[in-house]
């Protein structure tokens, strides 16, 4: 006989040390739903719309408590070859830096990039300090022929992507 009531029908449950079945944390979902869309979204998996992407990065980057920078390196048609969380930071910013970037994107010889940061504030909105960096980050791209298609904001279950409102 289940000790949970109907209403508790939707609770994800885990099994703890002793082996018995407990409502899992928010943590335990969100880290089951990043290994859950790394299975999904494999090296050679193509993002070939923004609804792909978003969804994406929301499953990787939702409910961090701290701002994480990170990027997908893809081939030239679109499709990854690497998802890396390059930086993280405190809860209301990440110091990136752009020779970095490129190092990586030149590892994996990536012909273009998507970058995505989080904002644990729940407001997906780019600051000035967003746009500003996309900015750079695209310039120094440009110099080893590494396209930018676009940098998303994830906010909880909202984004926003710089693409989108003509930043870029």
């Amino acid at each position: 006989m289940s000790n949970f009531t109907s209403s508790d029908d939707s609770i994800l449950l885990v099994r703890d040390n002793a082996g018995r079945y407990v409502p899992a944390t928010p943590e335990q979902i969100l880290d089951a739903a990043r290994r859950a869309i790394d299975l999904k979204m494999k090296r050679g998996a193509a993002f070939t719309s923004p609804d792909i992407v978003k969804n994406f990065l929301q499953a990787k980057l939702a409910g961090f408590e701290h701002e994480m920078f990170a990027a997908l390196f893809l081939d030239n048609r679109h499709r990854l070859i690497e998802y890396v969380e390059l930086f993280r930071g405190t809860i209301d910013a990440a110091s990136v830096y752009p020779r970095e970037v490129v190092k990586e994107a030149l590892r994996l010889n990536a012909a273009a990039v998507i970058f995505s940061h989080n904002h644990p504030s729940g407001h997906p909105e780019p600051s000035e300090a967003d746009k500003a960096l996309t900015r750079r980050l695209k310039q120094a791209l440009e110099l080893v022929d590494v396209r930018t298609l676009d940098h998303v904001i994830v906010a909880g279950h909202a984004s926003a992507s710089l693409a989108e409102f003509g930043l870029l």
